[in-house]
């Protein structure tokens, strides 16, 4: 049974299942003990008064079965915006379908639909599968680029100097 894949737009009420796909993700990039969101932080994020991402559900006859999450970055190069992709997950039952080439494409068209100039994402070194699809689709690993991150105390240190 192929069945009929749509993407669409998570609603608040579904808060629980975006986090169910953000647990089940975080185990598959073995980083389930980095997971500390609630429905409610994301609730607040995504529904709130500042919305800081967006969620769409890729869905097999009408069931979620993925889900991706995004939000806008901005190049001053290009002088335009983009998007970047945080989050995207399909689970392993739904998987060769073609179901995250779909929501890919939808993003896309979403960027291109927003005037933005480029959709970004980051993918763990060693997912040879997720490189190679990537890879596949035209995407460019960034390589000459070392990603940077401040949390915890570092990023309380630093704001309190």
């Amino acid at each position: 049974m192929d069945g009929t894949i749509t993407i669409r737009a998570a609603s608040a009420h579904e808060m629980p299942d975006v986090l169910a796909f953000i647990r089940e993700l975080a185990v598959y990039e073995r980083l389930e003990h980095q997971v500390v969101a609630s429905v409610a932080d994301l609730s607040a994020a995504l529904f709130g008064p500042q919305r800081y991402a967006e969620v769409v559900f890729a869905c097999l006859d009408g069931v979620p079965v993925g889900f991706a999450l995004f939000f806008h970055n901005f190049s001053t190069f290009l002088g335009k915006p983009g998007i970047y992709l945080e989050d995207l997950y399909v689970r392993p039952a739904a998987r060769g379908r073609g179901i995250g080439k779909r929501v890919l494409a939808w993003l896309a068209a979403t960027a291109l639909e927003r005037g933005c100039a480029r959709l970004d994402w980051a993918v763990l070194d060693w997912n040879e599968p997720a490189l190679g699809f990537y890879r596949n689709l035209g995407a460019e690993a960034q390589d000459e680029w070392t990603t940077m991150r401040l949390t915890g105390t570092a990023l309380q240190r630093l704001a309190r100097s």
